[in-house]
């Protein structure tokens, strides 16, 4: 092991200094390009700065970029290989094509939307929630129709998945109205609530103005029924001038008052009219589609969005209230339990409107830093006139094309992929000022480490775990564990010790009450700190499909019956319970689920929290990228690692390393491209070699090389 200490030491602390030689050496070997219309405003507005654009990234280093970037994980060696085959002069561009196109892309970006919305799957509604987000980025849905349902919505949790975004805050008005300013519009009106914001124009009575659209809104509860309402009443919890302020019979309802002037009686700008434009060739084509006349339709969509939502038919008009009241109508209920509310709808008409620039740039702001590592204006969400944004005519430019292009946000991401701003290297030369002056204008890509579902998914893509990677019985093993038994009242096993056993563990056999029991406890323990439960979120929408009001006989059980079946439903679940140990033999041969399929935020001490994954609990909670401890020690030591790490005989590795066929060199070009999506210089390739092959056996060599891999910083950090 002091061979693979020393040699780890210098992998690991000097891999900064490596990536940035594999980087510089072919930086300039990707083709040369005619410059994107965005490129020639971003240097437009830097010619002034006295800056020299890095060159772009080679094209490997692209691969891995756009992959982890896309659909959130490194490259397989299968990837890399068709990359490779295709031109030179093309690969890039088809690359953001394809990547566009896969599955993928919507587990990537609905973890983006989630973090924006704030979604958490342990409160009301929230799993719902993040399953209806990832069908509406899925199927394409315009952003701006998806903000619409979301501030919309009314109904049950569950049934309706909508309703999670309002109950996030307790459908509280005052909480409301700072998140709806902060997510939607990129403004901190929630600093006004108290008094007059000192840094910016937000007054206080704005704040309530804004308020006054969630004034109506109400969470009901049902502790009988189990459910979780949004509901719309009469009366206004928003009242003006606030509690303790002037003589409290001068308070009065407030009026519901937009602080953003929309500046509606002016002509149509540009970008609104292609919207409109746009909105109305999708609906033709919807139009002639249903009449048969197949024909025409693409001549109808010529540069239009395919994907557009189901409800929306009157684009030219912003038609919010008739969306809502087809969303209304869906609802499937009786009655005025959960009537639209018009005040919520008039402000997502605002909010959402093409005019309000807010909306569009404070998307293409959060993008932009997704995808940049900062964004023009820092932080995202501090849109302020104390605050400009740093390329005010970038900025401009994209949020007019996000508009006119129907909000559509693969539209927005192919086209910052696909420009050489986003395509430019890291800075490694220069002091520290140079180095930010250089990132502040875009000259250079600021070094990204990898989202924390990202790593955890290219952790388990590079070492095969998301399928069985050993033969059934090779990893037999014999484990004890203290389990809890049901005994009678002298002490003895009501049943089969196994049965019992097998019926409370995890494993294929647990039921959905046993799936939703593990992703809301306080987390996993011990040596397992990465596993989790993958959801399927076609099933969830499907049960909240299915999902009936309770009936109305249900509600008229009197309250002595009511606690009689109580009591009887207690006695009924009454055992004891006594600790036993057991022994049970398993197949260690574990596999992994994809991260963004979890149930999110995940708890406290798993991987992804550890790794930077937000709360969500508060607004402006962002992804912490620093370093720690924690995350160091859960890469050297943590279970994914450690299997990833392994060499199973099914994996393609394999038989370079064992057998007649076996090639040492082969099978460490091999683990390079698997987890660095390169091949290695010749000193790293003579030092694996020496390395796995001085080993106890080449398949233990191979092992701790792959653990050195994964722990380098080259692996963490995006090239």
């Amino acid at each position: 092991m002091t061979q693979v200490h020393g040699w780890f030491s210098r992998i690991v602390f000097g891999s900064v200094v490596c990536l940035s030689t594999v980087l510089l050496s072919d930086a300039t070997s990707s083709p040369a390009r005619a410059e994107t219309p965005l490129d020639t405003i971003l240097n437009q507005e830097n010619a002034a700065k006295n800056v020299t654009a890095v060159p772009t990234i080679d094209d490997l280093a692209f691969l891995r970029r756009l992959s982890v970037d896309m659909i959130g994980r490194i490259p397989t060696l299968a990837e890399i290989a068709e990359y490779e085959a295709w031109p030179a002069a093309e690969r890039r561009e088809q690359l953001v094509a394809k990547l566009l196109k896969q599955p993928g892309f919507a587990d990537r970006w609905t973890v983006f939307m989630a973090d924006l919305l704030r979604i958490r799957s342990n409160a009301d509604g929230g799993a719902a929630e993040l399953a209806f987000v990832h069908k509406a980025v899925e199927d394409g849905m315009p952003y701006d129709v998806l903000c619409r349902q979301l501030l919309t919505a009314t109904g049950k949790a569950g049934s309706i998945p909508e309703v999670g975004f309002v109950l996030g805050d307790n459908a509280d008005p005052m909480a409301l109205a700072g998140t709806a300013a902060q997510v939607f519009m990129g403004t901190r009106i929630a600093c006004a609530q108290c008094h007059d914001h000192p840094f910016d124009v937000w007054s206080r009575e704005q704040f309530y103005g804004m308020a006054a659209f969630f004034g109506r809104t109400q969470r009901r509860e049902s502790k009988f029924l189990n459910s979780v309402s949004v509901l719309e009443t009469s009366g206004t919890k928003v009242m003006w001038p606030p509690e303790g302020v002037g003589d409290e019979k001068d308070r009065k309802p407030m009026s519901p008052n937009f602080p953003v002037n929309l500046k509606l009686d002016a002509p149509a700008p540009e970008f609104e009219v292609r919207l409109v434009s746009l909105r109305k060739a999708e609906a033709d084509a919807k139009a002639a589609a249903v009449a048969g006349k197949h024909s025409t339709v693409d001549d109808l969509l010529t540069e239009a969005s395919t994907k557009v939502d189901k409800g929306f038919k009157k684009a030219e008009s912003f038609d919010v209230a008739g969306d809502a009241q087809r969303a209304a109508q869906a609802l499937n209920v009786k009655g005025d339990l959960y009537s639209q509310s018009e005040l919520r709808s008039e402000l997502a008409r605002l909010i959402t409107h093409p005019r309000n620039r807010l909306f569009a740039k404070s998307l293409v702001n959060r993008v932009w830093a997704d995808l940049m590592g900062r964004g023009f204006v820092e932080p995202i969400d501090d849109f302020s006139v104390n605050n400009p944004a740093s390329h005010e005519k970038t900025l401009n430019f994209l949020a007019d094309e996000f508009v006119a292009g129907g909000y559509d946000l693969r539209k927005l991401v192919g086209m910052i992929v696909s420009s050489d701003a986003y395509r430019r290297g890291h800075v490694y030369e220069g002091d520290e000022p140079h180095r930010k002056t250089m990132e502040e204008a875009f000259a250079a890509v600021p070094v990204r480490r990898m989202l924390a579902e990202t790593m955890f998914d290219s952790v388990v893509s590079a070492g095969h775990l998301f399928s069985a990677k050993h033969a059934p019985g090779d990893n037999l093993k014999t484990i004890k564990e203290i389990v809890q038994v049901a005994v009678d009242l002298e002490g003895k096993p009501t049943g089969s010790i196994l049965s019992q056993v097998q019926g409370a563990g995890g494993g294929a056999a647990m039921g959905g009450a046993a799936m939703v029991a593990a992703a809301d406890s306080d987390g996993p323990s011990g040596y397992d700190l990465e596993s989790a439960i993958e959801v399927d979120f076609k099933a969830v929408l499907a049960m909240a499909a299915k999902s009936e009001e309770p009936k109305v006989e249900m509600m008229k059980i009197s309250n002595e019956d009511m606690e009689a079946r109580m009591v009887a439903d207690q006695q009924g679940r009454r055992k004891k319970y006594v600790d036993q140990v057991v022994e049970k033999v398993i197949d260690d041969n574990p596999t992994f689920a994809s991260s963004m399929r979890m149930p999110s935020p995940a708890p406290a001490a798993h991987f992804l929290r550890i790794f930077g994954q937000p709360a969500r609990d508060t607004l402006g909670d962002h992804r912490d990228h620093s370093a720690s401890m924690r995350q160091a020690l859960m890469m050297l030591n943590g279970k994914m690692t450690h299997e990833a790490s392994r060499v199973g005989k099914l994996e393609p590795i394999y038989p370079l390393l064992v057998g007649k066929k076996a090639d040492v060199e082969s099978a460490v070009r091999l683990a390079y491209r698997e987890i660095l999506t390169r091949e290695p210089s010749g000193d790293e390739l003579a030092d694996a070699r020496s390395l796995v092959s001085e080993s106890a056996s080449p398949v233990d060599g191979m092992a701790d090389l792959r653990w050195i891999l994964f722990n380098c910083h080259e692996f963490r950090f995006i090239p």
